[in-house]
């Protein structure tokens, strides 16, 4: 009878059906913290590998590198699973930027990807030709058909300065580098957004916040589909600035980032990956501190003189991308599968150590850890770590359209049935302090059930509202259960995304550790309950951009 209390003690149910079993969570919790492999993999692939930009050299032997190591933790049917063809390929080699008139300056910058090279040095006279930058699609065309006006024929063999400086550097209020959610913001976060009314949406009259906060919380109010349409409407308009400053003949390009300062640069992209697109001319970002000086030099009427060099490796042939997939077999209910994933792609002037190094590093050791305890779960559980989520989450769009079903007709495969959930991680390297219901309130009583066990790590938070700009999106659209946890900022918006920054040394172990911790517990309770993951009604189907909230 003793024996019995004992063993009773270690269940804490939710419902009768669906019992947490504490001893299995606390061997999860053992071999996540005492055995970590987690900041040993984060390493690899950062300062082992590098950036990982999609379709690259660099993405190839890093996924190679982590596809051996999942199966040397024992995982089965390891493989890179094509999809595309993506379109160009990118790899930097080398680069520097210099400021060689009036006074000798190395300028903090880092190159944009899809940027022509310069076939060596090449020097030139700067101009400041600013043009005005809005996160509106119909706004920014408009400001660039202005712009052409005002500066056709005049930029040839130029570095354009295509950025307005950012003012008053040293007076501007800032938010510490650094922060964790407070028990204020965590107790904000879970309470519902208002109600809002069913309405149609038309892309051409949605006006984008400019700063970022706002941007974030815009995007996560809208559909996919919208998302999707206001991110081609955006490509059209660079890629006519990018033929604009092509047909000009400028020498180079640089540009301030309203985020870039204390020698920061935040590099994503100038040109197209699409071979069929034009190249950009080499375009820089750089230090707002070090751009500002340049802008007062010509607005003084100083001579200045800037040489630019920048070699990349491009291939224009249509290369294909990989997602890397691998699994452990479930038991009884091996047909069913449970999925975690995490964009295994990056931005090229960091290491990707947060974006997303760490994700796809926890994700490792999610696995490492189900396989290491030997654990038995009926259903089969497979990690995908993504290529494409920087250019619009197109390695796991590719995925479930292959595998589950097209959310522009909602015609569903048979295995879209048989995909019970799938868990996601994608928002730098602090510690999970919940979880985004994402519209999907019958998961409440799981997660409140499954996260109890680790609300003494600062898991506590279960919010209805949704979070957007990451892969579980791909399978929401098709009416998948997918969710993305809540996890303290850090430095990500700071200092780290999209950044040269972005390396291992921002990367907190602990709190990695915590996240391994939480998904493989979570993964384990959502392999082996009675019950599929309870689902929302099937969303409509996305033919046109023009969508219903």
């Amino acid at each position: 009878m003793r024996a019995t209390i004992v063993a009773l003690a270690f269940l804490i149910p939710a419902f009768a059906a669906d019992p947490v079993d504490l001893a299995v969570v606390n061997r999860i919790k053992a071999e996540a913290f005492e055995r970590s492999k987690v900041m040993e993999q984060l390493e690899n692939l950062t300062d082992r590998y590098g950036p990982r930009l999609t379709a690259s050299a660099e993405f190839k032997e890093a996924a190679d590198w982590a596809l051996k190591r999942l199966q040397e933790y024992g995982l089965e049917n390891a493989h890179l699973e094509k999809w595309g063809p993506f379109g160009r390929s990118w790899s930097l080699e080398k680069f520097a930027l210099e400021m060689t008139q009036p006074r000798y300056s190395l300028l903090a910058a880092a190159p944009l990807a899809w940027s022509a090279s310069t076939n060596g040095p090449a020097s030139g006279e700067p101009i400041f030709a600013p043009l005005a930058s809005s996160q509106t699609p119909a706004k920014a065309e408009s400001d660039l058909d202005q712009y052409i006006q005002k500066y056709k024929g005049k930029l040839r063999g130029k570095v354009v300065l295509i950025s307005e400086p950012v003012r008053n550097i040293a007076d501007s209020e800032s938010r510490p580098d650094l922060r964790r959610y407070t028990d204020a913001e965590l107790k904000e976060l879970a309470i519902a957004p208002p109600p809002v009314p069913k309405m149609t949406i038309d892309p051409g009259n949605l006006v984008v916040p400019e700063d970022l906060d706002g941007r974030i919380a815009f995007y996560a109010s809208i559909p996919p589909s919208i998302q999707d349409e206001l991110r081609r409407r955006r490509d059209e308009v660079a890629m006519k600035r990018t033929q604009f400053l092509v047909d000009e003949g400028v020498l180079a390009v640089i540009q301030d980032d309203r985020r870039a300062r204390d020698g920061i640069d935040f590099a994503e992209s100038a040109g197209s990956y699409d071979s069929k697109k034009p190249l950009s001319p080499p375009t820089f970002v750089v230090t707002s501190e070090h751009y500002n000086r340049i802008v007062r030099l010509l607005q003084n009427k100083t001579k200045v003189e800037i040489q630019a060099n920048l070699k990349a490796r491009i291939s224009d042939n249509a290369v294909d991308a990989y997602n890397l997939v691998a699994e452990i077999p479930g038991g009884a209910k091996k047909d069913e599968v449970i999925m975690v994933g995490a964009h295994f792609d990056s931005w090229h002037s960091g290491t990707g150590a947060t974006d997303n190094g760490a994700g796809s590093a926890v994700m490792m050791e999610v696995m490492r850890i189900l396989k290491a305890l030997n654990l038995k779960m009926d259903r089969t559980v497979r990690i995908a770590l993504w290529s494409g989520e920087e250019q619009g989450l197109l390695g796991s769009k590719a995925y479930v359209q292959e595998h589950f079903g097209d959310p522009k007709t909602m015609k569903l495969t048979a295995a879209q049935a048989k995909l019970s959930g799938y868990f996601n991680l994608d928002n730098g390297s602090g510690k999970i302090r919940g979880v985004y219901l994402q519209d999907n309130d019958a998961m409440r009583p799981l997660f409140e059930n499954w996260l109890e066990p680790f609300r003494d790590l600062g898991v506590s938070t279960i919010t209805i509202r949704n979070t957007s700009g990451t892969d579980h999106l791909s399978f929401d659209a098709v009416g998948l259960p997918g969710f993305q946890f809540i996890q303290d900022p850090l430095d990500y918006s700071s200092v780290t995304h999209h950044s040269s920054m972005d390396v291992y040394d921002h990367a907190v172990a602990g709190d990695l550790m915590q996240a391994a911790a939480v998904i493989a517990s979570v993964v384990y309770d959502a392999a082996t309950r009675p019950e599929m993951l309870p689902r929302k009604p099937l969303p409509k189907a996305q033919e046109s951009g023009v969508g219903t909230k």
